[in-house]
């Protein structure tokens, strides 16, 4: 308690020097924003940056104030990264406590559909401070895998589409271990589903990712994925166009064709059998659930509709989807899609 004293003597002490022998105002010992404030101090930033980051979003009433007690608390030599959201009329003693403990607040980050590892990394980089290529180096590490018991080609199916509340200093590790965390929830209240479908939650992340690939219409998704599930069965070759751009690397081909349909790559499920390595996307939740709906259907194919609605038709027989195919093959040519 006499430490507690003492602190708060010294603190009234330099603000009465500073005043000329006059204490503050209490509105004056208060920012005076009018809306919550988010400061971010980067790793690395010293004191000058802090201030200076503050005084450019009106949060330093008084700089002699300020520096005063910020000196008397010592932080000007335990500058601490973080992000910290201000609010209105806050004590300025309190601002300095909050600043000195690191007690910062969590950002929300919101994931939504990234096709790789890649692009999701470059895009955790612009939220927070881990650096894009550490957080990939890490992903395809074959012992990191190992430790949450995926591949580097599944791993990135630990990130569920939602939005999260992460502080802005999180470590790449830390990051993987929430989302494992994350993703053992997610799995363990769909465990019944799993277990009934009979398929790992990586294969059927990676049966999903195409599912999401091929529509953006719900309630479609339960009979695409019926299909897959069916040539799985059977032994069919899955051929999903998909897959296929993603073994190419190119996101805007707009109709499969000719020698891409063998281009060489396992992702290519023209080119090999079965499901390919991993997921070709982070697909929604409404995908994945999709297809562990397991919705019994004698669908074995496919088809865009012709009127390029984004919705498709769908055939038991090869007969029947051949017809379908002509329709919108036709309607390809007459809109001179190649």
């Amino acid at each position: 308690m006499k430490t507690k004293h003492l602190l708060t003597i010294i603190i009234i002490a330099s603000i009465v020097l500073l005043l000329g022998g006059g204490l503050f105002l209490v509105r004056e010992q208060t920012i005076s924003i009018s809306e919550p404030v988010r400061i971010n101090i980067p790793p690395g930033a010293d004191y000058n940056a802090l201030t200076d980051s503050l005084d450019a979003h009106g949060c330093i009433p008084n700089h002699a104030a300020f520096h005063a007690i910020a000196r008397t608390r010592g932080l000007q030599k335990h500058v601490k990264p973080g992000s910290y959201l201000l609010q209105p009329h806050t004590h300025i003693i309190r601002v300095i406590q909050k600043l000195y403990s690191g007690n910062q607040d969590p950002v929300r980050i919101t994931i939504n559909k990234h096709r790789t590892p890649e692009q999701l990394c470059q895009y955790l980089g612009t939220r927070l401070t881990l650096r894009p290529d550490s957080l990939l180096a890490l992903m395809q590490s074959e012992q990191t895998c190992t430790h949450y018991g995926e591949t580097p080609q599944t791993i990135i199916g630990l990130f569920l589409q939602n939005t999260y509340e992460l502080y802005w200093t999180t470590s790449p590790t830390a990051l993987l271990d929430r989302m494992k965390r994350e993703s053992d929830y997610f799995w363990e209240k769909r465990s019944r589903q799993l277990e009934a479908l009979g398929l790992t939650r990586q294969q059927v992340l990676t049966i999903a990712s195409i599912v999401d690939e091929e529509t953006n219409a719900d309630d479609e998704k339960a009979d695409i994925a019926s299909v897959y599930l069916n040539r799985l069965r059977v032994g069919m070759p899955l051929q999903a166009d998909p897959t296929v751009k993603f073994a190419i690397g190119d996101f805007t081909i707009r109709r499969i064709k000719g020698d891409m349909l063998s281009y060489p790559s396992p992702y290519n499920t023209y080119f090999n059998a079965g499901l390919p390595p991993g997921p070709i996307c982070i697909p929604s939740v409404a995908s994945i659930d999709a297809v562990l709906k397991n919705k019994k259907t004698d669908y074995f194919f496919f088809c865009a509709k012709e009127d390029f609605s984004g919705r498709h038709n769908f055939a038991a027989t090869s007969a029947e989807h051949s017809a379908n195919a002509q329709k919108f093959h036709k309607a390809l040519n007459n809109r001179n899609i190649h």
